[in-house]
């Protein structure tokens, strides 16, 4: 056969194969988020379509072979990271390189969603360099929306640097019950109004990040103090307090456009959910949130590993079904399942043998990729491949860093004002009292000759008494219920107690004694400098107690 034959017949082999180059479908295609989700969906298979509506954690620094396997395999929607995978920060910056590059191999060449959850303050899963910042309490103590909305943007500045494009963050709880162990400083406050106006602010300097937002915990987890990670919280509350409460921050979100709520493994027997949590709750999550409220965005369970969904659905398999089926757009694994573990098999099997089933899960696919399709490209999205050689100069973020030390400076609150202030001059011998390295050396910077006591169950409360009894001035950091039973050891010493509350200062509601206290709402740095600031009187206190003390649904520890 002659040359030009050969050519000839392969131009004519090419042109015949054109059309399937040319127009298949790719995430990178121009053209409306909605309309290229749709087409997408339309396109995959069974599997593709199941698999991204799952995100998946895995355990160590690296890429577990089976979290690779799913990526490559099953055309993973979603990847979460939790504590356990960032000790190191550049290392994790690499891993989510090598998650996406395989999944940039896929047939649409979908990203990762890549979750995490930096609220900050007290919950901060990314840790190694990143900012430690004075939580949301702080927020909501300052009073701030411009706060709330400067801490979403610096703490999303720098998960985009590691690639990671969602973060479960804000939460929107409300501070209802003092004894939650759960919530307490992770929520604004009290007032539903305040909190969702601050969580709107966080989300917008989130979303100029371009990091995705999620509120949490949908409906909401203040107002019990069980943990919703080991059982099933029973809240027994109605849906018009509900509305009228806890679903004022998402009534307000959804307004603004909020991209994605979490949903909460909460039972609420007096509402029409019954015992089922509402995170497998289809009234809860289609009734309430996307008709009466009328939310567009995804939903997210929280971990289908809790005990939360576990207890209640009888298997995770059974979760997972009753959780898409329900309405949520994404199921969440803290831990990564065999390939074919019951969990997909299932609901693989439920795709092909229920057609309503199928209709659902498509529709939750179609939800996932409309939401990629709109953050994920473009100027201001996360790049899915972290440019490492940045992360040095910008972890922590050097103008985050100024704005938490101002933030935390405006949320100290004065719960009692005397004596304050304090200068060493007329504190006598000082003994700083606490298990915080920070406060001790914020505690020596603002009293020099202070003597330190790291109290302990350990050591008794007796050794702890002997110590207290040769100091002046007594300045304990007092963050728990243990802690509590120690300073209130010290009332018949009838020394000058001065108490440093970090976290929430709901434990002061039991020591009318002191002779003063401020209040600062994490155990970060920053908040310890800007306390002993306003103990030595170097600054004033201009925070506001985002709830009230002495209320009846307050039952302090005895």
């Amino acid at each position: 056969m002659k040359i030009t034959a050969v050519i000839k017949q392969t131009s004519l082999a090419l042109l015949f194969l054109a059309p399937f180059r040319l127009f298949a479908l790719s995430f990178t295609d121009e053209g409306d988020p909605k309309k290229l989700a749709a087409a997408i969906v339309a396109d995959m298979n069974d599997e593709q379509v199941l698999a991204q509506t799952f995100m998946l954690g895995w355990v160590g620094a690296e890429p577990s072979p089976l979290i690779m396997d799913w990526i490559s395999d099953r055309n993973l929607g979603g990847v979460k990271i939790f504590g356990w995978n960032t000790s190191d920060t550049t290392r994790l910056a690499i891993t989510v390189g090598e998650l996406q590059k395989e999944a940039l191999k896929g047939a649409y060449q979908i990203p990762l969603l890549v979750a995490t959850d930096q609220e900050g303050g007290w919950i901060r899963h990314v840790k190694g360099a990143t900012s430690e910042t004075p939580g949301n309490m702080a927020i909501g103590a300052s009073g701030y929306p411009q706060d709330s909305y400067r801490a979403g943007y610096y703490i999303g500045r720098e998960l985009a640097l590691l690639g990671i494009n969602m973060n479960f963050a804000p939460t929107v709880d409300l501070y209802t019950n003092r004894n939650s162990v759960l919530i307490g400083p992770r929520a604004f406050g009290a007032d539903p109004v305040t909190t969702g106006i601050l969580g709107a602010a966080f989300m917008k300097g989130q979303l100029a990040a371009g990091v995705i937002p999620t509120a949490k915990h949908f409906p909401g987890h203040g107002d019990t103090d069980l943990d919703s990670h080991g059982i099933l919280p029973k809240i027994d509350v109605s849906l018009e307090v509900l509305w009228s409460r806890e679903l004022i921050p998402y009534r307000m979100l959804a307004k603004e456009k909020l991209p994605a709520v979490m949903s909460g493994h909460l039972a609420f027997p007096n509402t029409q959910a019954g015992g089922v949590p509402a995170s497998l709750s289809s009234w809860f999550l289609n009734d309430i949130l996307r008709e009466k409220i009328g939310f567009q965005g995804l939903i997210i369970t929280d971990d289908l590993m809790m005990n939360g969904a576990t207890a209640s659905a009888g298997s995770l398999s059974k979760a997972a079904k009753q959780a898409l089926a329900a309405g949520n757009d994404i199921i969440l694994f803290s831990k990564t399942p065999l390939l074919f573990d019951p969990v997909w098999t299932l609901l693989l099997s439920a795709m092909k043998d229920e057609p309503e089933f199928k209709a659902r899960v498509q529709d939750a696919a179609r939800r996932v990729l409309e939401v990629k399709l709109t953050y994920l490209r473009g100027e201001k999205a996360v790049p899915s491949i972290p440019e490492v050689e940045k992360l040095k100069n910008n972890l922590p973020d050097p103008e985050g860093a100024a704005f938490f030390l101002d933030l935390a400076a405006r949320s100290v609150t004065v719960v009692k004002d005397a004596p304050f202030p304090l200068p060493p001059k007329d504190a006598g011998t000082v003994l700083l009292t606490g298990q915080y390295l920070d406060f001790f050396k914020q505690g020596k910077a603002a009293y020099p000759g202070a003597k330190s006591y790291w109290y302990s169950e350990d050591f008794g409360i007796n050794d702890f008494l002997t110590h207290a009894r040769a100091a002046d001035t007594i300045i304990f950091c007092l963050s728990d219920a243990a802690g509590l039973r120690f300073l209130r050891a010290l009332e018949p010493l009838k020394k000058k107690v001065v108490v440093v509350s970090v976290l929430t200062p709901i434990h002061l509601d039991r020591t009318p004694w002191v002779d003063g206290a401020i209040a600062v709402y994490s155990y970060a740095n920053e908040s310890f400098v800007a306390g002993f600031s306003v103990l030595i009187g170097r600054i004033g206190a201009q925070g506001q107690l985002p709830f009230s003390l002495n209320e009846p649904r307050w039952i302090a520890p005895q």
